[in-house]
């Protein structure tokens, strides 16, 4: 099969398309991508990537498999619809930004609003996360994103959320801040669930957030979506598992209500 010749260096190793995108305009990388795709190529790897971003994004083929080798740009993998993609180094904002269905793998770190939006699908960082991640993560029916983060997350975790599952592990810790998850958590939520292997001082809870006991479906929720985090980054799962989780969940599915005149809980 022939492969465009652009300015990205271009080569096949064994069942991989390889692009060398290093100094390559993020219009001209995203472009190769989806002609390879439509080309019927299914396993792309991309190397020296250094902030390009947009990648994969509005993807839907869900036997595609992408490497990234390098710190990934903002909106990686936004709207995609399928894809697996392995990040072997940092993502930028808005991974998995509107994602439906699919899954992100970071070795590394994210920063901000990680998951933002996100429909369905799985995201897993091995490392920390920034700010606003999971904001307005939302479900339907089937559709029940997951999020789950090795390290640390910023302030305002799970703003105004929907739906979906976040779950924050904290087996690393940041010297500067150290606790599992900033303030301000789960600011808004009226929907979902967010699980922290760590205790919560209430006092940390934004406006409409409250805790409450684990319950059995909880407990495998957390065993399944535990065990394939760490078969990503071979972790031991029982280990990982062996610890005190604190649930996040909505107080209301209007949390707001109580600031609207005549407005009713229902």
């Amino acid at each position: 099969m022939e492969i465009p010749l652009r300015k990205a260096r271009v080569s096949r190793e064994d069942e991989f398309v390889v692009i060398d995108a290093k100094g390559v305009h993020y219009r001209e990388l995203n472009e190769l991508i989806n002609e390879l795709v439509e080309r019927g190529e299914r396993k792309l790897r991309l190397l020296n990537v250094n902030g390009q971003r947009y990648i994969a994004d509005g993807l839907r083929c869900s036997d595609c498999y992408i490497e990234i080798h390098g710190v990934a740009g903002d909106d990686l993998a936004a709207f995609a619809n399928g894809p697996t993609i392995v990040v072997y180094g940092d993502v930028q904002d808005g991974a998995g930004n509107t994602m439906n269905a699919g899954r992100i793998i970071v070795h590394g770190n994210g920063t901000d609003i990680i998951g933002h939006s996100m429909r369905g699908g799985e995201i897993f960082v091995r490392g920390h996360v920034g700010y606003r991640v999971g904001i307005h993560m939302k479900e339907y029916r089937e559709q029940v994103p997951v999020l789950v983060v090795g390290g640390t997350a910023g302030d305002f975790l799970g703003e105004y959320m929907a739906g979906g599952r976040i779950v924050i592990l904290g087996l690393e810790r940041l010297e500067t801040y150290p606790e599992i998850a900033g303030e301000w958590l789960a600011t808004g939520i009226h929907g979902g669930a967010i699980y922290l292997r760590d205790e919560v001082d209430e006092d940390k809870l934004g406006y409409g957030a409250k805790t409450e006991r684990l319950s059995h479906s909880d407990r495998r929720f957390l065993s399944e979506a535990v065990g394939k985090f760490c078969s990503c980054f071979s972790l031991n799962a029982e280990e990982v598992l062996n610890a005190e989780f604190t649930k996040v969940v909505p107080k209301s599915h209007r949390p707001f209500a109580e600031m609207y005149s005549d407005s009713k809980e229902g």
